[in-house]
Protein backbone atom coordinates (compact mmCIF):
# COMPACT_ATOMS: atom_id res chain seq x y z
CA UNK A 1 0.00 0.00 0.00
CA UNK A 2 1.63 3.71 -0.64
CA UNK A 3 1.27 4.98 2.63
CA UNK A 4 2.92 8.38 3.38
CA UNK A 5 6.74 9.36 3.36
CA UNK A 6 7.93 11.79 5.83
CA UNK A 7 11.30 13.61 4.85
CA UNK A 8 13.26 13.97 8.57
CA UNK A 9 15.82 16.47 8.76
CA UNK A 10 18.91 15.94 11.23
CA UNK A 11 21.66 18.53 12.41
CA UNK A 12 24.99 17.36 13.56
CA UNK A 13 24.35 13.85 14.92
CA UNK A 14 20.70 14.51 16.42
CA UNK A 15 17.73 14.99 14.47
CA UNK A 16 15.34 17.97 14.28
CA UNK A 17 13.56 19.40 16.84
CA UNK A 18 10.25 19.28 14.32
CA UNK A 19 11.17 15.67 13.72
CA UNK A 20 8.70 14.13 16.57
CA UNK A 21 5.60 16.56 15.46
CA UNK A 22 6.44 15.22 11.44
CA UNK A 23 6.66 11.84 12.41
CA UNK A 24 3.14 12.12 14.83
CA UNK A 25 1.04 13.59 12.15
CA UNK A 26 2.15 11.30 9.94
CA UNK A 27 1.37 8.20 11.47
CA UNK A 28 -2.29 9.88 12.43
CA UNK A 29 -2.59 10.80 8.81
CA UNK A 30 -1.35 7.24 7.61
CA UNK A 31 -3.99 5.84 9.86
CA UNK A 32 -6.86 7.87 8.15
CA UNK A 33 -5.48 6.95 4.59
CA UNK A 34 -4.04 3.40 4.94
CA UNK A 35 -0.63 2.49 4.34
CA UNK A 36 2.64 2.36 6.18
CA UNK A 37 4.80 5.59 7.13
CA UNK A 38 8.17 5.64 5.46
CA UNK A 39 10.67 8.17 6.26
CA UNK A 40 13.69 9.62 4.12
CA UNK A 41 17.11 10.52 6.57
CA UNK A 42 19.37 11.97 4.02
CA UNK A 43 22.81 13.48 5.63
CA UNK A 44 26.21 12.69 6.75
CA UNK A 45 27.00 10.52 9.62
CA UNK A 46 23.02 10.05 9.75
CA UNK A 47 22.60 5.93 10.01
CA UNK A 48 23.01 5.86 13.98
CA UNK A 49 19.72 8.12 13.82
CA UNK A 50 17.25 5.39 12.07
CA UNK A 51 15.93 3.65 14.93
CA UNK A 52 15.29 6.55 17.01
CA UNK A 53 12.49 7.02 14.33
CA UNK A 54 11.39 3.76 15.19
CA UNK A 55 10.36 4.76 18.57
CA UNK A 56 8.59 7.33 17.05
CA UNK A 57 6.07 5.91 14.99
CA UNK A 58 7.90 4.89 11.73
CA UNK A 59 8.12 1.23 9.90
CA UNK A 60 10.50 1.83 7.40
CA UNK A 61 13.50 4.43 7.52
CA UNK A 62 14.96 5.00 4.14
CA UNK A 63 18.85 6.45 4.77
CA UNK A 64 21.02 8.27 2.59
CA UNK A 65 24.34 8.67 3.48
CA UNK A 66 26.39 10.86 2.88
CA UNK A 67 29.66 10.79 1.72
CA UNK A 68 31.20 14.24 2.19
CA UNK A 69 32.59 15.30 5.08
CA UNK A 70 30.47 18.42 4.94
CA UNK A 71 26.71 19.19 4.97
CA UNK A 72 25.56 17.65 1.62
CA UNK A 73 24.79 19.76 -1.21
CA UNK A 74 20.53 20.89 -1.72
CA UNK A 75 20.61 19.01 -4.76
CA UNK A 76 21.81 15.60 -2.84
CA UNK A 77 19.18 15.67 -0.54
CA UNK A 78 16.51 16.61 -3.56
CA UNK A 79 18.08 13.67 -5.92
CA UNK A 80 17.46 11.34 -2.39
CA UNK A 81 13.81 12.50 -1.81
CA UNK A 82 13.16 12.01 -5.29
CA UNK A 83 14.35 8.76 -5.53
CA UNK A 84 12.75 8.17 -1.89
CA UNK A 85 9.63 8.76 -3.47
CA UNK A 86 9.73 6.97 -6.88
CA UNK A 87 10.41 3.89 -5.10
CA UNK A 88 7.64 3.91 -2.25
CA UNK A 89 5.27 5.53 -4.62
CA UNK A 90 3.44 7.04 -1.65
CA UNK A 91 -0.23 9.12 -1.41
CA UNK A 92 1.63 12.14 0.50
CA UNK A 93 4.41 13.48 1.05
CA UNK A 94 5.21 15.54 4.60
CA UNK A 95 8.10 17.70 5.24
CA UNK A 96 8.43 21.02 7.62
CA UNK A 97 8.20 24.07 6.44
CA UNK A 98 11.68 24.74 8.08
CA UNK A 99 15.09 24.45 7.20
CA UNK A 100 16.33 22.78 3.94
CA UNK A 101 12.34 21.28 4.02
CA UNK A 102 10.96 24.61 3.04
CA UNK A 103 12.50 24.90 0.12
CA UNK A 104 13.17 21.03 -0.86
CA UNK A 105 9.17 20.78 -0.82
CA UNK A 106 8.54 22.88 -3.81
CA UNK A 107 11.57 21.22 -5.50
CA UNK A 108 10.90 17.87 -5.18
CA UNK A 109 6.72 18.46 -6.46
CA UNK A 110 8.54 20.09 -9.37
CA UNK A 111 10.15 16.94 -9.98
CA UNK A 112 7.77 14.52 -9.32
CA UNK A 113 5.20 16.59 -11.52
CA UNK A 114 2.86 17.07 -8.81
CA UNK A 115 0.78 19.70 -6.71
CA UNK A 116 1.89 21.06 -3.26
CA UNK A 117 0.83 23.45 -0.29
CA UNK A 118 3.37 24.62 2.07
CA UNK A 119 3.02 25.99 5.64
CA UNK A 120 0.05 24.15 6.29
CA UNK A 121 -1.46 24.11 10.16
CA UNK A 122 -3.90 21.50 10.03
CA UNK A 123 -4.42 17.85 7.52
CA UNK A 124 -7.43 15.77 7.80
CA UNK A 125 -9.29 13.08 5.27
CA UNK A 126 -11.98 13.49 4.34
CA UNK A 127 -14.17 11.53 1.93
CA UNK A 128 -11.18 9.89 1.01
CA UNK A 129 -9.18 13.14 0.18
CA UNK A 130 -6.59 14.59 2.18
CA UNK A 131 -7.67 18.38 3.23
CA UNK A 132 -4.84 20.99 4.15
CA UNK A 133 -5.36 23.67 5.89
CA UNK A 134 -3.21 27.18 6.01
CA UNK A 135 -3.15 30.60 6.47
CA UNK A 136 -3.26 33.22 3.86
CA UNK A 137 -3.44 36.53 3.15
CA UNK A 138 -1.06 37.64 6.22
CA UNK A 139 -3.06 35.37 8.38
CA UNK A 140 -6.20 37.33 7.64
CA UNK A 141 -8.11 33.87 6.36
CA UNK A 142 -7.66 30.34 6.86
CA UNK A 143 -7.96 28.42 3.65
CA UNK A 144 -8.82 24.55 2.81
CA UNK A 145 -6.89 22.82 -0.01
CA UNK A 146 -6.62 19.41 -1.99
CA UNK A 147 -4.40 18.47 -4.18
CA UNK A 148 -5.76 16.25 -7.52
CA UNK A 149 -2.45 14.65 -8.21
CA UNK A 150 -0.07 12.36 -6.45
CA UNK A 151 2.05 12.09 -4.58
CA UNK A 152 0.37 15.35 -2.38
CA UNK A 153 3.10 16.89 -1.03
CA UNK A 154 2.62 19.34 2.48
CA UNK A 155 5.15 21.30 4.38
CA UNK A 156 4.30 21.50 7.86
CA UNK A 157 4.17 24.52 9.93
CA UNK A 158 6.81 24.21 12.85
CA UNK A 159 5.06 23.54 16.08
CA UNK A 160 1.64 23.79 14.38
CA UNK A 161 0.94 19.82 15.30
CA UNK A 162 0.36 18.06 18.19
CA UNK A 163 3.70 16.09 19.22
CA UNK A 164 3.02 11.87 20.99
CA UNK A 165 5.06 12.10 23.47
CA UNK A 166 5.71 8.37 24.42
CA UNK A 167 7.90 6.59 22.53
CA UNK A 168 6.94 2.87 21.34
CA UNK A 169 8.86 -0.04 21.03
CA UNK A 170 8.95 -0.27 17.24
CA UNK A 171 11.58 -1.20 15.52
CA UNK A 172 11.41 0.15 12.08
CA UNK A 173 12.73 -1.38 9.06
CA UNK A 174 16.23 0.55 8.06
CA UNK A 175 16.96 0.52 4.25
CA UNK A 176 20.12 1.92 2.82
CA UNK A 177 19.80 3.98 -0.55
CA UNK A 178 22.15 4.78 -2.86
CA UNK A 179 22.18 7.95 -3.95
CA UNK A 180 24.79 9.32 -6.52
CA UNK A 181 26.17 13.02 -6.22
CA UNK A 182 23.94 14.72 -9.18
CA UNK A 183 25.92 16.34 -12.33
CA UNK A 184 26.65 20.14 -11.24
CA UNK A 185 25.92 19.29 -7.92
CA UNK A 186 27.18 22.43 -5.46
CA UNK A 187 29.59 21.47 -2.95
CA UNK A 188 29.14 22.80 0.18
CA UNK A 189 32.53 23.65 1.56
CA UNK A 190 31.45 24.73 5.13
CA UNK A 191 28.47 25.61 7.18
CA UNK A 192 28.18 28.69 9.56
CA UNK A 193 25.56 28.33 11.76
CA UNK A 194 25.09 32.17 12.94
CA UNK A 195 23.97 32.60 16.72
CA UNK A 196 22.60 36.11 17.16
CA UNK A 197 21.34 35.69 21.12
CA UNK A 198 21.69 33.35 24.28
CA UNK A 199 18.93 30.69 24.74
CA UNK A 200 17.11 28.64 22.47
CA UNK A 201 16.62 28.99 18.97
CA UNK A 202 13.49 30.81 17.68
CA UNK A 203 11.77 28.40 15.35
CA UNK A 204 11.79 26.17 18.67
CA UNK A 205 11.20 28.45 21.64
CA UNK A 206 8.15 27.73 24.00
CA UNK A 207 8.58 31.20 25.05
CA UNK A 208 9.57 34.41 22.60
CA UNK A 209 9.42 37.94 23.79
CA UNK A 210 9.76 40.11 20.64
CA UNK A 211 10.23 44.08 20.70
CA UNK A 212 9.19 46.68 18.31
CA UNK A 213 9.65 50.34 17.53
CA UNK A 214 7.53 51.23 20.49
CA UNK A 215 11.08 50.69 22.17
CA UNK A 216 12.04 53.92 21.04
CA UNK A 217 15.71 52.60 20.36
CA UNK A 218 18.56 50.12 20.07
CA UNK A 219 19.40 51.57 24.09
CA UNK A 220 16.83 49.79 25.15
CA UNK A 221 16.59 46.40 23.74
CA UNK A 222 18.47 44.91 27.03
CA UNK A 223 14.93 45.12 28.38
CA UNK A 224 13.84 42.26 26.19
CA UNK A 225 16.61 40.34 26.43
CA UNK A 226 16.30 40.17 30.20
CA UNK A 227 12.88 39.64 29.99
CA UNK A 228 12.96 36.47 27.36
CA UNK A 229 16.16 35.15 29.77
CA UNK A 230 14.11 35.00 32.92
CA UNK A 231 11.10 33.40 30.60
CA UNK A 232 14.29 30.28 29.40
CA UNK A 233 12.69 32.02 26.24
CA UNK A 234 13.94 33.27 22.75
CA UNK A 235 14.37 37.00 21.59
CA UNK A 236 12.33 38.32 18.33
CA UNK A 237 11.51 41.43 16.81
CA UNK A 238 9.28 43.38 14.57
CA UNK A 239 10.97 44.30 10.93
CA UNK A 240 11.16 47.82 11.56
CA UNK A 241 13.54 47.25 14.15
CA UNK A 242 15.74 44.97 12.43
CA UNK A 243 15.88 47.52 9.00
CA UNK A 244 16.81 50.16 11.49
CA UNK A 245 19.99 48.16 12.52
CA UNK A 246 19.05 47.73 16.15
CA UNK A 247 18.99 43.64 16.52
CA UNK A 248 20.28 40.83 13.31
CA UNK A 249 17.86 39.85 10.91
CA UNK A 250 17.57 36.41 12.32
CA UNK A 251 15.66 37.58 14.84
CA UNK A 252 12.67 39.21 12.66
CA UNK A 253 9.38 37.46 13.09
CA UNK A 254 6.68 37.78 10.64
CA UNK A 255 5.97 37.33 6.59
CA UNK A 256 9.13 37.91 5.53
CA UNK A 257 11.16 36.68 8.75
CA UNK A 258 10.26 33.38 10.29
CA UNK A 259 7.23 32.05 11.37
CA UNK A 260 7.28 30.93 15.08
CA UNK A 261 3.91 29.14 17.28
CA UNK A 262 5.10 29.24 20.67
CA UNK A 263 3.18 28.45 23.89
CA UNK A 264 3.55 31.98 24.94
CA UNK A 265 4.54 35.26 22.89
CA UNK A 266 5.08 38.20 24.73
CA UNK A 267 5.31 41.59 22.92
CA UNK A 268 6.44 45.18 24.23
CA UNK A 269 6.01 48.60 21.90
CA UNK A 270 4.53 46.09 18.83
CA UNK A 271 1.53 47.52 17.24
CA UNK A 272 0.60 44.63 15.38
CA UNK A 273 0.77 44.80 11.54
CA UNK A 274 -0.46 42.16 9.01
CA UNK A 275 3.09 41.21 8.55
CA UNK A 276 3.82 40.90 11.96
CA UNK A 277 1.01 39.23 12.87
CA UNK A 278 1.47 36.92 9.78
CA UNK A 279 4.21 35.43 11.70
CA UNK A 280 2.41 34.51 14.86
CA UNK A 281 -0.71 33.18 13.91
CA UNK A 282 0.05 29.86 15.20
CA UNK A 283 1.08 31.26 19.45
CA UNK A 284 -0.95 29.93 21.61
CA UNK A 285 -1.12 32.88 24.07
CA UNK A 286 -0.54 36.05 23.11
CA UNK A 287 0.39 38.69 25.71
CA UNK A 288 0.86 42.56 24.45
CA UNK A 289 2.51 45.65 26.08
CA UNK A 290 1.86 48.85 24.49
CA UNK A 291 0.77 52.49 25.55
CA UNK A 292 -2.11 52.94 22.64
CA UNK A 293 -4.97 51.03 23.53
CA UNK A 294 -6.44 50.93 20.09
CA UNK A 295 -2.90 49.05 18.82
CA UNK A 296 -4.07 46.24 16.40
CA UNK A 297 -2.12 43.57 18.70
CA UNK A 298 -4.74 43.50 21.11
CA UNK A 299 -7.37 42.40 18.72
CA UNK A 300 -4.90 39.39 18.74
CA UNK A 301 -3.79 39.22 22.51
CA UNK A 302 -5.29 36.83 24.84
CA UNK A 303 -3.60 38.84 27.47
CA UNK A 304 -3.32 43.05 27.24
CA UNK A 305 -1.38 45.84 29.44
CA UNK A 306 -2.23 49.31 28.00
CA UNK A 307 0.54 51.50 29.60
CA UNK A 308 4.18 52.37 29.50
CA UNK A 309 7.12 49.51 29.19
CA UNK A 310 9.50 51.38 30.97
CA UNK A 311 7.52 51.01 33.98
CA UNK A 312 5.47 47.51 33.41
CA UNK A 313 8.89 45.35 31.99
CA UNK A 314 11.29 46.27 34.15
CA UNK A 315 8.83 45.65 37.51
CA UNK A 316 7.55 42.43 35.73
CA UNK A 317 11.09 41.38 35.08
CA UNK A 318 11.90 41.60 38.79
CA UNK A 319 9.02 39.89 39.86
CA UNK A 320 9.72 36.98 37.91
CA UNK A 321 13.17 36.89 39.02
CA UNK A 322 11.83 37.09 42.78
CA UNK A 323 8.93 34.21 41.94
CA UNK A 324 11.90 31.89 40.92
CA UNK A 325 14.10 32.97 43.58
Amino acid sequence: MPGVLLVAEASGEQLAPTTAELVGEGVRLAADMGGPVSVLLAGHNVHGLAASLGQLGAEKVLVAESQSPTPPSPQWVLSAAEQAARQLQPEAILLTHAGGGRDLGPSLAYRLDTGIVTDSTALRVEGGELVITKPVFGGSAIAEFSIASTPRVVTLRPRAFETDQAPTAREAQIEALDVPTPDGAIEVLEEIREQATTGPRLKDAKVIVSGGRGLGGPENWKYVEELAQVLGGAVGATRAVTDAGWVAPSLQVGLTGATVAPDLYITIGISGAVQHIAGISGARNVVAINRDADANIFKYARFGVVGDWKQIVPAFTQRLKELRG
